[in-house]
């Protein structure tokens, strides 16, 4: 179907064109006829100020009952603009050009399809000739009709009044008005009447949004009397349509108002007349707008193709001031011409002219940030960079009580009321399909920390011990904790404490799991002293200097753990030119030997550094690629989500499959015992004697193991502490509340018995805590094309948490499988693990800053609001402290690290305030206030945190 724009009617004679009100009066306005009486001529006065009609609020007062006063409550806006077209038929009608729900989506006109949704760009010239427009126009506020025949009378008869058109005019401006509105949807259905929707139709998607449709008026003309009804057999909306504008319901928020824009060129008027009309209440114009969304504000303006005026433009900036969340509360709270011209001027104000040169915009983003942002801070609504707007007092969950136990105390009293609403809440599909992801998240970083634990500590701890303590640890932790959207498992700074402690007790002859068992009796003893002295509240001293540090430092460590073991495989596996046929070579090359030392290890194998190598890199590449594979454009969004979700396991399974397959190679396994049994029967049982194996455990050890149990609380209460306060930002919408003091008194105390059966220590986990919140937030439906969806609430409740621990429990039967599976593939995990930690941290974008110029800088806060250099000095700083930890790691001083990591605090709140300013702080030191809800490509839930996994 082909149409013409008016003014640019190459087909249209200059008869035609300057004649359009002979086609108006051809045109059938039927559509619009119902059997209902006729609008009446209503009195107006003409405006002291010039051409300016208006119904004052003095006038509604009088006239209006109480309960009609206008409605000045601010809604969402939804803008349709509408241009005078003439169809295939050769008859006029308006047709859809263009939309915002939020940003503006174009219908192309050659296609009749909506381009993608993008920020309006308007031309300067079409913003002044709106405000002349407005200035010199028809205004109506506040206007009390509810039917598009009674409001374009209204309408028509003002612009009589303000000398805008003729008396002779009125007929043909009136009949314009309430011509036939077509829409893109409206060309998908081939069938000749079905884009004509009757009223009775139209009222089965007004029941999406419970509306319901009142009748139409008849059209009335300025003559007196009753026009005689006319009828048509509606046509049933075509099966297309219907799904077509669910879909867009869905969009649009529900108790958004629309704003319809009618402009065109006619040749009938000698010069523009434009009205601006707000109803005092929104009402449903039917067969106006391309969905059932009550109207609230219309503008018309019509004039001769000659004017030098582009309407389509003068359009586009009216509806795109319409949706500009500033613009259109000023027109709901306008009391006459002068504030919609006030809002004009601010907008103008606010606005950034592109010169018309060669000069890629993407240079000219910055002032206009610039410029968005001095707007928000006139509007009063720019806060703080990188600071949360604090709670109500009653409402910190960190403010001390001053009295013992006293945050434990309110922590169970606001949390476990709810304990009931927490099983409810769990009856949603969304929980269900979160337990299935969130069950591999937790089982594959078990599995991969296991087999590394078991490495470390020479098989005493590994991943038998490692799935049973994730899963009894985590069934406590759900039943009774505060916040069971945390996930509790193993994490890197644990594995590291683990390995520096085994190091220890090993050089002094002291039974390790026997250590780690007066370990835990002194960690019950450290918890209970912090949460009756409310200690929690120590973690808002925690900045993002700190987290920065230890998440590089953690992310260093694996992948160095990574390469390592790989060097070391190449050592005990050599490379050998190991040939079969006529050549003659020493059989001892080509046959593995066991070393004498160590019984059992297998040495000198063919092919098994190259075949492990392999399996480490294509681990690595199959998760990396699956990752950016749920960003890519390939399928749809759901079975490509599903896909990057599990890429971690997809990974393992592939090169597992792989490794079975090579027959003729040996490649190092994981050690599983078979069935419910640790993973060295031979050293040790479920049981720990905290007198030692043989009963003389050195005494001085016991009190001594206050040292190391100290340094495990470290580690505990940071990364808890700081994944609940993570979790638990306001920005994410949770409203029953958490519980630090409940949460840290249930984790440690728990790992501390767990000490008894040789179980490793557990805390929450930073990455699974935030993926376990983030399957289980439901966003809002309504999402403007173009924009981001917000949180509308999140699912609250312990089951999703007890499930997955139940199943990770239910994994160890999988024994003879997990055996399958060469450690080469968990050192790719946790090569993968490292880098992509490394790419949510802001120090690895700063590092990278250094090496390139400043002309290249990306535009973050930052780089902005601090100079280079003295960016530069920030990161040296966060260097400094980086290569210390790291020099403690490397020595015998090792178990002492969580200690040095602490002293950075101090570090942060007393020397850097000497160094750099207030303002530099808060932007290179500053919390990320808004939740991630989506990874950027080549992210996952290994990398979206500043915390290590």
């Amino acid at each position: 179907m082909t149409s013409r724009r008016l003014p640019w009617s190459p087909g249209l004679t200059r008869s035609q064109r300057f004649s359009s009100g002979v086609v108006l009066q051809k045109t059938d306005l039927t559509h619009r006829l119902d059997d209902v009486p006729t609008v009446r001529c209503h009195l107006v006065k003409r405006s002291s100020r010039g051409p300016i009609v208006q119904v004052t609020k003095d006038q509604i007062s009088r006239q209006a009952p109480s309960h009609l006063q206008p409605d000045r409550t601010l809604h969402e806006v939804f803008v349709e603009l509408n241009e005078l077209v003439i169809d295939r038929n050769q008859e006029l009608q308006w047709r859809e050009t263009a939309r915002w729900i939020k940003f503006e989506e174009e219908v192309e006109e050659e296609t009749q399809r909506r381009g993608g949704a993008h920020v309006a760009s308007l031309s300067f010239r079409s913003l002044l000739e709106l405000r002349k427009t407005i200035s010199h126009g028809t205004v109506l506020l506040d206007l009390k009709q509810k039917t598009l025949p009674a409001i374009a009378q209204q309408m028509v008869e003002q612009m009589v009044i303000s000398n805008q058109i003729k008396a002779e005019d009125q007929a043909n401006v009136l009949q314009a008005l309430l011509l036939r509105h077509s829409h893109p949807s409206d060309e998908r259905d081939h069938s000749l009447f079905s884009k004509y929707i009757s009223a009775a139709n139209m009222a089965t998607l007004m029941d999406l949004h419970n509306r319901q449709s009142e009748p139409s008026l008849t059209l009335t003309t300025h003559r007196e009397g009753d026009i005689e009804k006319c009828t048509k057999d509606a046509v049933p909306i075509s099966a297309f349509k219907v799904k077509h504008e669910v879909k867009l319901m869905e969009m649009i928020p529900e108790t958004a108002e629309a704003t319809v824009v009618l402009v065109g060129s006619v040749g009938f008027l000698e010069q523009p007349s434009m009205a601006f009309v707000r109803l005092q209440e929104a009402v449903l114009l039917d067969s106006v707008l391309e969905v059932p969304v009550p109207v609230r504000f219309l503008f018309l303006l019509l004039g001769p193709p000659t004017a030098n005026i582009d309407y389509h433009q003068i359009g586009r900036s009216i509806s795109t001031l319409m949706s500009d969340k500033l613009f259109h509360e000023a027109a709901y709270q306008a009391d006459d011409r002068q504030d919609l011209l006030t809002a004009v001027n601010r907008f103008l104000d606010c606005s950034v002219v592109l010169p018309a040169s060669n000069v890629n915009g993407n240079e000219l983003i910055h002032f206009e940030q610039e410029m968005l942002r001095k707007r928000e801070e006139q509007s009063g609504k720019l806060q703080d960079e990188g600071f949360l707007v604090p709670l109500k007092p009653g409402e910190e969950p960190l403010r001390r009580s001053g009295r013992l136990f006293g945050g434990l105390i309110r922590d169970v009293t606001w949390r476990y009321p709810q304990y009931l609403s927490d099983l409810q809440d769990a009856l949603n599909p969304q929980c269900m399909a979160a337990v299935i992801f969130i069950y591999f998240a937790a089982l594959s970083p078990a599995i991969t920390f296991g087999g590394l634990l078991g490495e470390k500590t020479e098989g005493l701890i590994g991943v038998s011990e490692l799935i049973v303590a994730t899963s009894l640890q985590g069934i406590v932790f759900s039943v009774l904790g505060a916040q069971p959207l945390l996930v509790i498992g193993f994490s890197g700074p644990l594995l590291v404490f683990e390995e520096a402690f085994y190091t220890f007790c090993r050089d002094n002859r002291v039974e390790y799991l026997t250590g780690r068992v007066w370990i835990g009796f002194w960690l019950v003893l450290i918890v209970l002293l912090t949460v009756a002295f409310e200690g929690s509240i120590l973690v808002r001293f925690v900045s993002r200097f700190t987290q920065e540090i230890f998440s590089f430092l953690i992310s260093l460590i694996f992948i160095y753990e990574t390469f390592a073991k790989l060097v070391k495989i190449f050592q005990d596996h050599p490379l050998q030119n190991c040939l079969h046929g006529n050549h003659t070579l020493s059989p001892s090359l080509c046959n593995f030997t066991t070393s004498g030392a160590n019984t059992g290890k297998v040495i000198g194998e063919p092919n098994t550094a190259l075949l492990s190598f392999v399996l480490m890199a294509g681990t690595y590449f199959i998760a990396f690629y699956l990752r950016k594979f749920k960003n890519s454009s390939f399928f749809p969004g759901k079975l490509r989500r599903s896909i990057g979700d599990f890429g971690v396991p997809i990974a393992i399974l592939i090169m597992v499959l792989v490794d079975y397959s090579v027959e003729d190679t040996y490649t190092q396994k994981l050690n599983v015992p078979s069935g419910f049994s640790v993973s060295s029967p031979e050293k040790r049982g479920w049981l720990i004697s905290p007198l030692g194996s043989d009963g003389q455990f050195p005494v001085w050890m016991m009190a001594a193991s206050i040292l190391p149990a100290i340094l495990v609380f470290i580690l505990i209460f940071m990364e808890s502490q700081i994944t609940a306060l993570i979790v638990s930002k306001k920005e994410r919408m949770l409203v029953k509340g958490t519980g630090f003091h409940l949460d840290l008194l249930i984790i440690v105390v728990v790992g501390g018995v767990s000490a008894l059966f040789g179980l490793p220590w557990l805390s929450a986990a930073t990455v699974r805590s935030v993926t376990h919140t983030n399957a289980l937030t439901v966003l809002t439906k309504a999402v403007a094309p173009g924009d981001k969806p917000r949180i509308q609430e999140v699912k609250e409740q312990r089951v999703t948490g007890f499930l997955v621990a139940v199943l990770v429990g239910l994994s160890i039967v999988i024994g003879e499988v997990l055996r399958r599976i060469p450690l080469a593939v968990l050192f790719g995990i946790f090569l993968y693990m490292g880098v992509m930690s490394l790419n949510g941290i802001q120090l690895t974008e700063r590092l990278v800053l250094l090496l390139m110029p400043p002309k290249y800088h990306p535009d973050h806060n930052y780089v902005r609001k601090v100079r280079t250099l003295r960016m530069h000095l920030f990161t040296v700083v966060q260097l400094t402290c980086l290569s210390l930890l790291w020099v403690v790691m490397a020595t015998a001083a090792a178990l002492a690290f969580p200690f040095m990591l602490l002293l950075t605090i101090p570090v942060r709140m007393l020397l850097l305030p000497r160094l750099f300013n207030r303002r530099e702080l808060q932007s290179l030191d500053a919390d990320d206030a808004e939740p991630h809800l989506e990874e950027k490509e080549g992210q996952d839930e290994y990398s979206q945190l500043q915390m290590p996994v």
